[in-house]
Order: structure tokens, then sequence, then C-alpha cells
């Protein structure tokens, strides 16, 4: 397909970003070119547009960036046989290599050579966007565009959620930006016994108890720590997902784990962050997990599962709807925290 194309371009190494005219991108034989419908702003997404110390030393301007989006397959290589034209999907943004010992040993969620769409390669901040076809997750018809646009994020939830059984057992979700609520609907989908969502941001929090939350706690009043201890009878939550980066309430995380517990952390933290080794992890046990991505691709298969099944609704955090051309709009509220997830129409 020829042509111009609007998109969002990461246009400098600076603040913010601009609308743009670009070429429609080529397709190999081994890709598919998808119409974008719906893409939604994620938090590395904000990290590239107000160009934080990661974005610094990680993206490349100019390009166009995000990752997050679903669409309809208007064009396919000649060496594609997974997908056809017409069909509506998403993808997995992690390209892998497929040759380094993490994928031949089929963790391909950890490969040491991994490109992100959006972040290291075009993004789909735009009209259309071209991907290897292996990529490439497809959609129900009667998924709608904009609940399709999530399930990336959504997989980042699972991920850590479900690295562990949390079937009848506690769990604190620290920072309810919009993957930490979809972990709260998750865990509560799951069979957590409670779900203990924790923030500073009242919007959001009230967000966590739509999704499910049994309590929230906003760490500006109360003690989280001491919250938590009141709410498990002093043994502490079982099962911590740590989603802030924060390193006051990531150290929160670790004195609030009961003996034995689980801290998963999908957080990234700018900075190296001070833990008391000796007494919050050896002394009691814990085990630690870093939660990167999505497992590929089982993980999508429960988050599609969970989706059309109902047991998982997300369309209680999907607040905020603009065209293309009103991105700002949308940055300016993730900026702000006074939303939940936002989507953008090309």
């Amino acid at each position: 397909m020829n042509g111009k194309m609007k998109a969002i371009v990461k246009h400098h190494r600076g603040y913010g970003a601009e609308l743009q005219m670009i070429d429609i991108p080529k397709i190999k034989e081994d890709e598919v070119l998808i119409k974008v419908k719906a893409t939604s702003i994620c938090g590395t997404d904000v990290h590239i547009y107000t160009w934080d110390e990661w974005s610094q030393s990680r993206v490349n301007p100019p390009y166009a960036f995000g990752h997050e989006f679903a669409g309809e397959i208007v064009e396919v290589g000649s060496k594609v046989n997974n997908v056809q034209l017409g069909d509506q999907v998403s993808a997995e943004t992690h390209i892998v290599c497929y040759k380094c010992p993490q994928c031949l040993q089929g963790d391909y969620h950890i490969c040491k050579d991994t490109k992100i769409i959006g972040v290291d390669t075009q993004g789909c901040f735009a009209e259309y966007v071209a991907l290897p076809a292996v990529n490439v997750w497809k959609n129900p018809k009667e998924m709608p565009y904009d609940v399709a646009s999530v399930q990336e994020p959504m997989g980042n939830a699972v991920h850590t959620v479900l690295a562990g059984d949390v079937t009848g057992k506690s769990v604190a979700v620290i920072g309810c930006g919009p993957i930490g609520i979809m972990a709260v609907g998750v865990a509560k989908a799951a069979g957590a016994s409670q779900v203990i969502a924790i923030d500073l941001n009242e919007y959001r929090l009230d967000l966590a108890t739509k999704m499910g939350a049994t309590t929230v706690i906003n760490a500006k009043e109360a003690n989280p720590v001491e919250e938590v201890m009141k709410l498990t009878d002093g043994h502490g939550v079982e099962v911590v997902c740590e989603m802030s980066g924060h390193p006051i309430a990531m150290n929160q995380g670790f004195k609030m784990i009961t003996n034995g517990g689980r801290v998963s952390i999908l957080s990234l933290p700018v900075r190296p962050v001070e833990l008391d080794i000796t007494n919050d992890i050896v002394f009691k046990g814990v085990t630690v997990q870093g939660i990167t991505g999505r497992k590929m691709y089982s993980t999508w298969q429960q988050v599609s599962s969970l989706l059309k099944s109902g047991q998982v609704d997300v369309k209680p955090m999907i607040t905020h709807h603009f065209p293309l051309e009103e991105f700002e709009k949308g940055f300016d509220l993730m900026i702000s925290g006074q939303c939940g997830k936002v989507v953008l129409h090309p």
C-alpha cells in the first residue's frame, strides 16, 4: 500500500511529540499491514513523551511510537499463512530472535535480543502498522476494538498475578496505574481471598474498587504496612504485586509480605532501590520474581479467556477516548493520573 498516513511522532530528543504525515510502512514477505482501529497509551509511552532518563538512554527519535493496539489486517506478506485479510488482531509487542538459549528453551518472553514495537521499531500511534505475522494475535470479531487494544498490558497484569498461585490467598497490588488496576481484576477472578489496592491517587483507587478490590489504601492517609497487618491478623499478605516502581512503596511491599510469600515485580524503578535483603527477604524465605512482558503465547490465551468468559471486565478502567489528533489531551491525563486507560482512535 502506497501513500501517507497520520502518526504521532517522537520528533526530537525532548519533551512531547508531534502529529505528522509519514509514509505508510512497506511490509516484508513475513509481515502484515494492519489498519489501526484503537491504540491505548501505556506508561512506557509516557516515559518517551516526557523524555525521562530511561527513554533518553533507550529510544532514538524521530520515529512513530506506541505499542498497544487493535486493528484489521489489510495486507499480507507472501510467506504469511497464520492470518488473512480482514482478521481483527492485536499484537505481542516483543519481537524476539528465536535463536538465543532462552528462546530455544521456549522462554521467548526473556529473549536476550528482544526488540519492542514502538520502542525499538516503528509503532502503532498511526493509521497503519507493519508487524511480523508471528507476533499477531487474532481477536474474536465480537470483541470491541478498545477492549482488544488493552490485551497487551492486561497480559502484564496476568503474568504478574498468575506467576504463582493466588487462589484463597491475600494479595496486595501496589501501584494502581492501568496495569495495577487490571491486576486487581485478575487477582479477584483467580480466587484471591483479599485484594488490597494501594496507591496515592483517589481517582485510581476508585477504579480499583470497581475492578474488584476488597480494600483500598491511600498511602498519603495511612501507613500501608500497618493497614495490611491489621487486615491479615498481623501475618502480612501472601502475594505482593509491585506495580509502582517507587522505592518507598517497594520497601513497604517487602515489609508487608508474610514469611514464605511471593513478591512479583513488574515496575521499572528509574534508579537503584535499597532493600533490607537480610530481614525482608532471606530470613522471611520470600520468593522474588522479576516480571517482563507476557509468556508467548500462554499469557495471551489466559487474557483472551478471561475477557471472553466475562470473569474480568476491563471496561471500567477504559476511561477516555480521543481521536489521534487530540493525543496531547490523552498524555496530559496520563501524566496527571486522572484517568484509567486512554484510548486513541486514528
